[in-house]
């Protein structure tokens, strides 16, 4: 801006001041003309009462006649003939410039410019006077060295000018340059802050030009990444509390698994102690396959897309009772079926999951017998499978969590049955996989209910 500034302003100046010193010569070359033209006049009335002077009877003449300007100044004036030979005139001036002369077109006159060695500069005139033996030429000149001192006094003081317009651009530029790299510089600051980690960074939108628009840009960025790495870390403390758990679980069947068959390799034993250690090893198996399974089918629901279909709700509950009824005879449990006879569109190996853990669940909750109700019906526009229990219920601080990957109410009585905490975050991803959710009401002592909700997803 500045250097824009100072080329703009000088050239601009230059212009000025350079036309003004032309006018100021032309004025100068008018008035030159003007005394000559004087001179002429005087010398032609010379001649209108002698009309028969020669050359030097006319040079003779001249030394007579003088002029003086407004100014009063007595104009100086030479008569010469065409070789540039000095006849006569009237004072003395300042320059010899027989060259003149025989440089002017026939019959015009002429000027140009003489500066002498002290500094000072003349213009020089001169023009013809037609005599009857010949021609004259009349020379006058005219000092204009206040025009070239006049001149130089504006460079000088355009140039001071100058340095204070440009100094006073710079800081100009300086303030708007500081005010504008204000924001950038916090935008900067913020990025960098950001770059090293800190995610929280925000910075103040002022107005509303481009740059605030660049700031409010830059808010809303660093929200969306502050957001989407909370949800990285999340989902990574997800995956490493899954992974410790996982670890954890399976440690202990693997150790049990292990132990007994050492027992049984390093020393004899007796039939009641080999059925014992067997029962154990077998019991630890059958909990480590489930649990395997189970993280089997967490990890392909992760990553998998099922085709839905309709299949008759009341035929499918009653399928899964007749699965489950044997091991909940066992239990002393009583299971009643209330299904409508209506299609579901579902995919059936994956919701009957869903009603094995939920009915597993009932069972593992009432130690002391008891009836659980297993219902399905059609909704508005969904359908729904619901298990009720009369079991020990669950607290109401604990709701929020159970279904969540390895978490367990009562984690003593569930590992003793065989649990793994997965059960319930298995159902929970098949139910998203068909576009629903669960939904779960207890009483502490008194029983849970279980509604598993869903749309049916889209046409497979």
């Amino acid at each position: 801006m500045v250097l824009i500034t100072a080329l703009a302003c000088s050239a601009g100046g230059y212009a000025l001041i350079s036309a003004q010193f032309h006018a100021s010569l032309d004025r100068e070359v008018a008035a030159l003309y003007e005394e000559n033209d004087l001179l002429r006049f005087a010398l032609a009335q010379e001649l209108a009462f002698n009309p028969l002077y020669s050359q030097e009877e006319l040079a003779k003449a001249a030394g007579g006649i003088s002029i003086t300007t407004g100014q009063g100044r007595t104009v100086s004036f030479r008569l010469s003939d065409e070789d540039g030979v000095a006849l006569g005139g009237s004072g003395t001036l300042p320059v010899e410039a027989p060259g003149l002369t025989s440089q002017l077109p026939a019959g015009q006159r002429g000027w140009r410019m003489e500066a002498l060695g002290d500094g000072r500069v003349y213009l020089h005139a001169a023009s013809p006077l037609a005599l009857e033996d010949g021609i004259l030429y009349l020379e006058n000149c005219r000092e204009v060295g206040e025009v070239f001192q006049a001149r130089s006094e504006q460079y000088q003081s355009f140039f001071s000018l100058m340095l204070v317009l440009t100094g006073a651009v710079g800081a100009l530029s300086l303030a708007v340059a500081a005010m504008l790299v204000r924001p950038l510089a916090r935008l900067s600051a913020a990025a960098r802050r950001m770059a090293e980690g800190e995610l929280d960074q925000r910075v103040r939108v002022d107005g509303d030009d481009e740059i605030a628009q660049l700031s409010a840009d830059f808010n809303v960025m660093a929200h969306r990444i502050q957001r989407q790495v909370a949800e990285l870390r999340a989902a990574q403390r997800r995956q490493e509390d899954f992974i410790g758990s996982f670890a954890h679980e399976i440690k202990t069947p693997l150790t049990s698994i292990i132990g007994y068959a050492d027992l049984l390799r390093s020393r004899p034993a007796g039939t009641e102690e080999i059925r014992e250690s067997a029962g154990y090893i077998f019991s630890e198996g059958r909990r480590l396959e489930a649990l395997s399974r189970k993280l089997l089918d967490l990890v392909v629901l992760e990553r998998q897309d099922f085709p839905l279909r309709p299949v008759p709700l009341e035929a499918f509950l009653r399928r899964v009772a007749g699965a489950m009824e044997p091991t909940l005879r066992q239990a002393g449990l009583r299971l009643t079926v209330r299904a409508q006879n209506v299609p579901a569109r579902m995919e059936p190996d994956l919701m009957e999951t869903v009603c094995v853990n939920l009915l597993d669940n009932a069972r593992k909750a009432m130690e002391q017998g008891g009836e659980i109700l297993l219902e399905g019906f059609a909704e508005k526009d969904s359908w729904c499978i619901q298990v009720t229990d009369q079991g020990k219920g669950i607290p109401a601080e604990e709701l929020e969590r159970v279904t969540e990957a390895f978490y367990m109410v009562d984690k003593s009585r569930a590992r003793a049955q065989g649990g793994a905490g997965l059960g319930l975050a298995l159902c929970l991803r098949i139910a998203e996989l068909h576009g629903g959710a669960i939904e779960i009401e207890s009483q502490p002592g008194q029983g849970t209910r279980v509604r598993v909700h869903w749309k049916g997803g889209t046409e497979p």
